[in-house]
């Protein structure tokens, strides 16, 4: 039988509505497991190695490398995949450590600027870092990899250790474009002082924690390569 023109056609119910909004977001949940299970293994490994060309990079004169992760103020020997911070020595061709690579993070103006840096631990000096990630403002923000000046404060940054191997000697902290006296300080880039001033906080930062660690296990780093 035709149904009339004048009358309203009857509306599903509350139920039915709610049932199938149910499975259709029952059905993406999974797909979103599912795509997120499949890219994980994926994104780790892409991960792994671009963190392992950044620690040639930064280690230039590194022919192999170890990896050791931080147990309270101990270094153990670990593979890359440890959970827990992770610390890399590199290493000649006769095994002698040539320097020491290290995550470092901090918020910078748009998102969280990750980067890994040389640090060798017999100077005090931080030598050079690789940026791992950041979507920083094209331009300004992208200069802390190209910009010579902002560069030239890493041929030797003042990262070295207190006599207790407690601490850093001086705070690592950008200053104002044109204004650094001191080695431990980064001249910023003008027009991107928030970025540059992310870099000194989280090579600060990570300073504070790791070199300690690095100084009372310096010993073991160094003799690590010629007995594995």
């Amino acid at each position: 039988m035709s149904t009339p023109e004048n009358q309203i056609p009857e509306m599903p119910s509350s139920t039915k509505l709610i049932s199938t909004l149910a499975v259709v977001a029952m059905i993406s949940g999974l797909l979103v497991v599912l795509v997120y299970e499949f890219t994980k293994p994926i994104i780790a490994e892409n991960q792994r190695l671009a963190t392992e060309r950044a620690i040639f990079k930064v280690l230039p004169k590194a022919t192999s490398r170890l990896t050791f992760v931080v147990e309270q103020d101990k270094l153990t020997l670990a593979d890359d995949k440890s959970a827990g911070e992770l610390v890399y020595a590199g290493y000649d061709a006769n095994n002698q450590l040539v320097g020491i690579a290290l995550n470092a993070a901090a918020q910078g103006y748009q998102d969280t600027i990750k980067l890994l840096y040389g640090y060798q631990a017999n100077s005090g000096c931080i030598t050079g870092f690789d940026v791992l990630k950041s979507t920083e403002t094209p331009g300004f923000g992208t200069k802390i990899t190209t910009d010579a000046d902002f560069l030239a404060n890493f041929k030797c940054l003042d990262a070295s250790v207190n006599e207790q191997q407690s601490a850093l000697v001086h705070t690592i902290t950008a200053v104002r474009n044109g204004t650094k006296q001191n080695a431990w300080e980064i001249d910023a880039i003008s027009g991107s002082t928030i970025t540059s001033n992310a870099i000194g906080r989280m090579l600060d930062k990570s300073g504070q924690a790791l070199h300690p660690v690095i100084a009372k296990n310096l010993n073991l780093l160094e003799q690590a390569k010629s007995t594995h």
